[in-house]
């Protein structure tokens, strides 16, 4: 663990001798009649309390168990807002670092900030993620959406009001190409100036399984590093913050599935951020 936080030191140090990119924060009470319409337009999701179970969606109903969650929304809104940031990537270094169980559970601790607009992309474009987290069935893929064959509108959701879903019904071939391309990034930025949110978040793939996040990563404007406590190492975590450092604006590292807290919370599932 010592050796993991000199790594988040490391990281905090280096975050603060870069210079960011500023982007311009869009009020939610500033959105054109259209964006509105388009939000109010995309399909309500519903959760099953057999889910939130099932899935570890210890965020959904608010309150002591979704502090690391909701903790965590608010060390992000921060960032965003100090540095002018708008398009958040969560990467990690490895699998199974509980990435898309932390953008599941941010759903709801961003919905809880009723002030603001939020999207949530699965650009993880290999597997079906945060769609078979939620439980969800969906008809057609982000790689749909980005390769200009289906609209956003025909294929996002949302969770209440203010909380919208880009997922996938199915792994999609050729994912590097797709996310690289500049028809994906022509498409994004046209979602973001038809639906104007407030802050844009981005399942990404895991540095270390295929080079997806090489190519797309400059259509963001800083990453969120995800680590696996007691499983993600040191060199790991080192070599994908200096990847991330090279490709875009580090805004932190999560420490997931610790099982060391201060107190704060009582329980022994938290989270360390830097």
């Amino acid at each position: 663990m010592e050796k993991l936080q000199a790594a988040i030191e490391k990281a905090r140090a280096q975050r603060q001798s870069t210079t960011p990119v500023q982007r311009t924060t869009v009020s939610r009470k500033s959105l054109p009649e259209a964006s509105e319409s388009l939000w109010s337009d995309l399909p309500p999701i519903e959760i099953t309390p057999q889910l939130v179970k099932k899935s570890r969606l210890v965020s959904y109903g608010g309150g002591m168990d979704a502090g690391p969650y909701d903790m965590l929304r608010t060390r992000i809104l921060q960032q965003a807002n100090d540095n002018g940031w708008k398009r958040v990537a969560l990467v990690s270094p490895h699998s199974a670092c509980g990435k898309s169980t932390t953008a599941a559970n941010l759903v709801f601790s961003f919905s809880r900030q009723s002030d603001l607009r939020t999207m949530i992309l699965d650009l993880d474009l290999r597997r079906q993620g945060l769609a078979k987290i939620l439980g969800q069935r969906v008809k057609h893929t982000m790689g749909d959406v980005l390769r200009g064959q289906i609209p956003f509108a025909n294929h996002g959701c949302r969770y209440g009001d203010n909380v919208a879903l880009g997922m996938n019904s199915s792994p999609v071939e050729h994912a590097s190409e797709i996310l690289q391309s500049h028809l994906a990034r022509e498409v994004l930025d046209q979602i973001e100036a038809d639906y104007s949110p407030d802050i844009m978040l981005f399942d990404m793939p895991p540095l270390m399984g295929a080079d997806d996040n090489f190519g797309f990563l400059k259509n963001v404007d800083c990453a969120l590093l995800v680590a696996e406590a007691e499983r993600t190492t040191t060199d790991q975590v080192d070599i994908a913050e200096r990847q991330l450092a090279e490709l875009t604006n580090v805004m932190g590292i999560v420490l997931n599935k610790s099982h060391y807290t201060d107190g704060a919370y009582g329980y022994g599932y938290g989270y360390g951020y830097s």
